[in-house]
């Protein structure tokens, strides 16, 4: 399918006012991430005022989903990032690479009010070598830049550009769009995201000419969402003998296992999970549960489920992980 010529440039009247406001807004970022079907934030634990998140301990609680989304953030293509305002907090989020062709969790550290705009920038900027070693990847091209980012009624118009659309196919377009979607709806403000190149809006992406009709959020990137999507702990984070694991699930009967293994191979836990649906319908999960390793070091965190064909296990994610005793 040839791509559509691109439509004229705007200017956005609320980047235009965003030096004014931008010191009014608060940011939805509070929470550690995003666990309901639309990736807004996860389910609040009991367990969470006594500590026993498995994630690191910089990362903040999180919100009940839904409800805590707060008055809508804009960004601007050149936010202060807390330059020359003392009172500017860092708050732990997520972007999303590629492990294999599904999307997964990587950590990062923003800085506080442009939290969305800084997120996207850490995305653009790509994996770090540990993460590349970890098989993480991007599809998003090398030199691609955010001009600006403002959210308004739960949909995040971001405007990249040119760079953005260049080279790649069908799968190649599909990935980097559902990179920039998973990444900003991991802040519970933002359910959907509406893309624009150049500060035209996209219609067509790529010579592959992938029809984007309106905002997409992560329910239209199911086909690059792994069956069982951790989102915390993520790749690298230290857990400590109580490991709490959220994200969202898409697996026969609702069911799937999680299971760690400590450095020396030894298999530290093993449970069965249930998420609150499945077969077809993604749900949410949120448990937290006691593990015993050997030593400490280098573990891992598989996602699998045990085949309803023949009884093999089968890997439906990894997540490198620092164990400790």
């Amino acid at each position: 399918m040839s791509s559509a010529p691109s439509p004229a440039r705007r200017i956005h009247p609320t980047v235009l006012t965003a030096a004014l406001t931008l010191s009014l807004l608060t940011v939805a970022a509070c929470g550690s991430g995003s666990a309901t079907s639309q990736g807004t934030e996860p389910p609040q634990s009991p367990a969470e005022s006594s500590g026993t998140s498995g994630g690191a301990s910089s990362e903040p609680t999180p919100s009940a989903p839904t409800t805590a989304a707060p008055t809508p953030e804009t960004t601007t293509p050149t936010p202060a990032d807390g330059s020359g305002d003392t009172a500017a907090k860092k708050i732990r989020t997520a972007v999303y690479f590629l492990h294999g062709e599904k999307v997964s969790a990587a950590p990062r550290t923003v800085a506080t009010p442009a939290t969305a705009a800084s997120a996207l920038r850490a995305l653009l900027a790509g994996p770090s070598r540990t993460e590349g070693r970890s098989a993480r990847t991007t599809a998003i091209p090398s030199g691609t830049a955010l001009r600006s980012v403002v959210i308004r009624d739960h949909i995040a118009t971001v405007d990249l550009s040119d760079r953005y659309d260049d080279g790649g196919g069908s799968l190649s377009m599909r990935a980097r769009l559902a990179q920039v979607v998973f990444t900003v709806t991991r802040f519970p403000s933002v359910h959907k995201v509406s893309f624009e190149i150049e500060g035209a809006p996209v219609k067509h992406l790529g010579g592959e000419g992938v029809v984007l009709n309106g905002p997409v959020g992560r329910a239209d990137f199911e086909d690059l969402t792994p069956a069982v999507l951790v989102e915390s702990p993520m790749l690298g984070d230290t857990v400590r003998s109580r490991l709490r694991v959220w994200g969202t699930a898409d697996t026969f009967e609702a069911e799937f296992r999680l299971k760690v293994t400590d450095v020396t191979g030894r298999t530290a836990a093993d449970v069965q999970v249930r998420a609150t649906s499945g077969t077809g319908q993604r749900g949410t999960f949120d448990v937290t549960f006691p593990y015993k390793a050997v030593r400490s070091g280098p573990g891992l965190l598989t996602a699998y489920y045990v085949s309803p064909e023949d009884g093999r296990p089968v890997t439906v994610d990894t997540v490198p992980l620092t164990v400790n005793r």
